[in-house]
């Protein structure tokens, strides 16, 4: 028989709730509210005095190169960061859900570098790719002949923010796979095993597939990872540079609307950024779920 919880007052319910809708109304939607009218405004620095322009705002932003730019920037930023992160912490996930000596130990020190700040990441990885100092980049020009400098170099240092970012999401990543792969059965792995599949064929006919519910939830959180979540390495890091090459849009709107005091153009950025994040989520739930396979 199904227990029912029954509240003696019918207001109960929605004095239990209010809280959460407070919080949530003053700090989500109000925000998002004062952004979309602001995006039709044109500010003085200060915010004392405003004039509706209506798309004029939108209308400069896509006609200005270096938001044309950036838009190409955050695209690869963003997909190569989430495709370097999901692939490793699979990676490692299946390594480390082989291993049959420390086992918590191996995992809890796989788990740790989600817990570093993005800024601390960020500078981690400065000091290591450093042209003067950074033991890699000093490594890669002994060895390699190869002269890395994201100081001066633009695509050195989109691909160090890269690195940075995607190292701290790997342990985001490891963890969902891990327990994604303990839940397979293992019965499954045996008789693909005593049938001869290889490793290989076992991982890509079986465990893949099976993970697929996983995979796709990580790809949505990463992306929007890779738009939002690594403002700080960027600041930290590159402030944007060198000549823009890591400027990618939520950055630009930080550039625009709290260095350059442009609210408006800030504002109308935000908009932007948030219908393409929109965008972005559901092409995948409309399309990528169509692949994924959930168990019965």
């Amino acid at each position: 028989m199904q227990k029912r919880s029954v509240f003696k007052s019918k207001y109960l319910p929605y004095v239990l709730i209010l809280p959460q809708v407070l919080v949530t109304l003053t700090f989500f939607y109000w925000p998002a509210a004062q952004g979309l009218i602001q995006s039709f405004l044109l500010s003085d620095p200060f915010g004392q005095s405003s004039t509706f322009v209506w798309f004029e705002n939108f209308v400069a932003i896509f006609t200005d190169p270096l938001y044309l730019k950036s838009i190409g920037i955050t695209i690869v930023f963003s997909l190569t960061t989430a495709f370097v992160s999901i692939s490793l912490g699979m990676i490692i996930a299946t390594l480390a859900n082989r291993a049959t000596r420390c086992k918590a130990l191996i995992r809890t020190m796989l788990i740790w570098p989600y817990a570093v700040a993005p800024a601390i990441s960020g500078v981690l990885w400065l000091f290591l790719l450093h042209p003067s100092f950074g033991v890699v980049a000093l490594a890669l020009k002994k060895w390699f002949g190869f002269n890395w400098n994201p100081v001066l170099n633009g695509n050195d240092a989109l691909a160090m923010v890269i690195i940075a970012s995607a190292w701290k999401e790997i342990s985001y990543n490891f963890v969902f796979f891990m327990a994604g792969l303990q839940a397979i059965p293992h019965s499954l792995i045996e008789a693909a095993s005593m049938d001869g599949a290889s490793p290989f064929r076992r991982f890509f006919a079986i465990t893949l597939p099976l993970l697929s519910p996983t995979l796709f939830f990580l790809t949505v959180m990463n992306i929007i990872y890779a738009f939002f979540e690594t403002f700080g390495v960027i600041h930290a890091v590159t402030q944007g540079g060198p000549g823009g090459a890591t400027n990618t849009l939520v950055y630009k709107v930080y550039q625009d609307g709290f260095v350059g005091l442009d609210l408006g153009s800030s504002a109308a950025q935000s908009v932007i950024l948030m219908i393409l994040i929109v965008g972005v989520t559901v092409f995948q739930f409309k399309f990528i779920e169509k692949r994924v396979q959930y168990a019965g």
